[in-house]
Parts: structure tokens; C-alpha cells; sequence
């Protein structure tokens, strides 16, 4: 008797799921209807049915300044996220910065300046990325610097001039990925763009040293401390000067 009540049961309660989701089917497609109907009426509100070649231009013109209106507001939210992000990469909140870059990339996604920034953050935040689990083992780190990579190779990609991106690139080669190799084309790219950037000098001059390459090296150490008027820079590319010399000699003997 009571396993009779329980079929009956769920059959009715069957039932009533189904007549439930029809409900809802229905309720969805007229909403959606008049969504839609709200909208057209919306665009056209000055001009309806029209007939004449003047009544077709004037209802163009009504549709294309509603569609401007709307292509405005998304230009400006993309302008705001960049906002934000620069606002937040001054605070160095880096991990919000980054959010911000990259949603200012949905509205804008050939800027190469957003590209590079989104680059900054993610180093930033591959720094910050610490083995938690005390494993060895850090993907998040290497995460981040992949994005880094990508995101100024975008940059370079739009902009193939753009001389922060090619120095931070370069500087993520050296000392980050511990690819100098890879470094190379791009920091004397660099020179190219700016003859006097001494900063790109001195990690040019540490990639030709690691390579091999220290001719190279020794002569931009010069450079560096030739036109440097910073005392930090100078005693630096001295001492790394010295390093390279002593190398070259004992590899003579």
C-alpha cells in the first residue's frame, strides 16, 4: 500500500516539475520577446513604417546614434579600467592591476601599452609567488613569467619600436627566465631605439658575458662608464668590468 502511494506520488510531483518548466519556458520567451520589442521600438521611436527614401535616412540616422552611444560608453569603460590599473599599479597592488590591464585589453586589444603593462604585473606577481607547499615545486611563478613574456612580446608585436617593453623583455631573459641568449636581439633592438639607454646597456652587456661574448661585454661596461653620471651606476659596471677581465684572462692561459 504505501510503496503504491510513493509511485503515485512521484508520478504527480513528474508531473508538476514538467508543467513548472513550461512555465518558465514560456515565461523566458516572452520576456525575451518583449526585450526585443522594447528595444526596436526604442530605435524606432522617431520614425515607424517607413516608406519614403527621407523616413529610411532618418531611420538610419536614429540607429547610428544609438549604436554610437553605445560604442562611447564601451570606449570609455575601457579607458576607466586602464584607469584603475594605473592607479592600482601606483599603490603597487600589483595583482589588481593586473585585473584591471587586462580587462581595459577586452575593450582595447591592440594597445601595446596595456600589453606592457599587463607584463609589469605579471613579473611583479611572479616575485610575489612564493613554494608554499615547500615541494620545490612553484607553477604559479612560472605562470606569471610566462604572461610576461607573452604580454611584452605582444607589445613589441604592435609596436615593434617600443623601448620599455624591449628592456623589460630583456631584463626577464636575464635574470628571470635565464634565457640571455633570447635577450640579445631584443635589448639591441633597444640601442637602437635609445643609443644612451645605459639601464638596457649594462643587462646587454651581462647577457654577451654569460653567453660568451666578452669583447662585447667589456666594451659596453666602457660605454656605460664613459657616459654615466650616476656614482652607483659607474662603480657597478667597474666592478662588473673587472669580473669579465679577469675571466678573459684566466680562460688565456
Amino acid at each position: 500500500m504505501n510503496k503504491t502511494h510513493n509511485c503515485f506520488f512521484i508520478r504527480i510531483l513528474g508531473k508538476q516539475i514538467l508543467f513548472c518548466n513550461v512555465l518558465l519556458f514560456i515565461f523566458l520567451f516572452m520576456s525575451c520577446t518583449q526585450k526585443g520589442t522594447d528595444y526596436y521600438s526604442e530605435l524606432e521611436k522617431d520614425v515607424k513604417n517607413p516608406s519614403t527614401i527621407e523616413e529610411y535616412e532618418n531611420g538610419i540616422a536614429a540607429h547610428n546614434a544609438q549604436i554610437k552611444k553605445i560604442t562611447d560608453l564601451d570606449s570609455q569603460t575601457g579607458i576607466w579600467y586602464k584607469i584603475l590599473g594605473s592607479r592600482y599599479l601606483d599603490k603597487k597592488m600589483y595583482g589588481k592591476a593586473l585585473e584591471s590591464f587586462q580587462m581595459a585589453i577586452q575593450y582595447y586589444p591592440d594597445n601595446a601599452n596595456l600589453y606592457y603593462y599587463v607584463g609589469v604585473c605579471a613579473g611583479y606577481m611572479a616575485k610575489a609567488s612564493l613554494d608554499y607547499d615547500a615541494d620545490g615545486e612553484n607553477p604559479q611563478r612560472l605562470r606569471y613569467l610566462n604572461l610576461a613574456e607573452s604580454s611584452y612580446l605582444q607589445a613589441i608585436n604592435y609596436n615593434p619600436s617600443y623601448s620599455r617593453a624591449l628592456y623589460g623583455l630583456g631584463v626577464l631573459y636575464v635574470f628571470e627566465l635565464n634565457r640571455p641568449l633570447n635577450a640579445i636581439p631584443y635589448l639591441e633592438k633597444l640601442l637602437t631605439v635609445e643609443s644612451k639607454h645605459l639601464d638596457g646597456m649594462m643587462v646587454l652587456a651581462r647577457a654577451y658575458y654569460v653567453t660568451g661574448n666578452n669583447d662585447k661585454a667589456i666594451a659596453l661596461y666602457d660605454k656605460v662608464i664613459a657616459e654615466t653620471t650616476d656614482k652607483t651606476r659607474k662603480s657597478e659596471a667597474e666592478a662588473n668590468k673587472k669580473i669579465v677581465l679577469n675571466q678573459s684572462y684566466n680562460n688565456q692561459e
